[in-house]
Formats: structure tokens, sequence, C-alpha cells
């Protein structure tokens, strides 16, 4: 079964348990992946998906952080339910420790040494990270750091 037929399926089941918050979720979800197909004028890859999901979960966690800043820990609440559902369908992310070893590895493996090679240590280390779902704020931080930046 394939990412998009899971998710389908479980709107399916929300929906039948009348489990608001999920099903709404999940719908917008659903909507997602079809406009992105739209766009693409095709059917998406797990790899697509995982992309989108990526993006769905980095859009709510900056709308939390706006939420919260406003105040608004009722919008902030909500959007940090959305974010536990859509994880639900990424792989397990990958612990601080993971991505201090990629950045290391990364570093090592570009010899940089300055900030000005951030950018090829955070490709080589998303690319040490395949298949584990890595936070990139978290990746960026580590990177400045081990850099001196």
């Amino acid at each position: 079964m394939t990412l998009k037929q899971q998710i389908i399926s479980d709107l399916t089941a929300s929906m039948k348990a009348q489990d608001a918050p999920r099903t709404s979720t999940l719908r917008m979800v659903k909507a997602a992946v079809m406009n992105r197909e739209i766009e693409k004028t095709g059917e998406l890859d797990e790899e697509e998906m995982m992309k989108l999901l990526r993006s769905l979960v980095k859009q709510r966690r900056d709308s939390v952080e706006q939420y919260e800043k406003g105040g608004r820990e009722d919008l902030a609440g909500k959007e940090k339910a959305e974010i536990e559902i859509i994880e639900t369908y990424l792989p397990q992310a990958a612990s601080r420790e993971e991505v201090e070893a990629a950045v290391s590895a990364a570093i090592i493996e570009t010899g940089a040494s300055s900030m000005k090679e951030m950018g090829k240590v955070m490709k080589g280390a998303q690319t040490g990270l395949v298949g584990k779902n890595a936070d990139g704020r978290m990746l960026s931080e580590i990177v400045k750091a081990k850099l001196g930046g």
C-alpha cells in the first residue's frame, strides 16, 4: 500500500469513527497531495510524498511559532495536533546525535572549515540522513555551531 493509499484509507476510517480533528487534517493532506499532482501532472512517488509531508509539518511549525508570539495558544495547540497526525506518516525523526554525526562526517568529507562552505556541509549531511526525517532547523544550527558561525 502506497503512502497516498494509506492516507486515504486512514481518512475513511477517521470519518467512520467521527474523529473530527484527524479527519480535518487528513483531508488537508489529501488536498495538498492532489494539488501537487495537478502541478506535476502525474502521480507523486514516495520520495515526493515524503517531501510534501515534511513541507506541511514545517508550515505548521512556523504557524505554531507565530501563534505563540501572538498569544493564541488555542490555535497553536490545533497546529501542534496536526503536526502529530502528519508525522505518523513520516519516518522516525533523526536524533540530535545522528544529525551531529552526519554533520561531522560531511565536514570531513567536504573539508569545510568556514561558514562559506555551510551549503556543502548541509547537502552532505542531508545525504547522510537519507531515510530519516531530519529537522532542517536543527541541522542548520548544528552546522553553524560546528563551523563556528
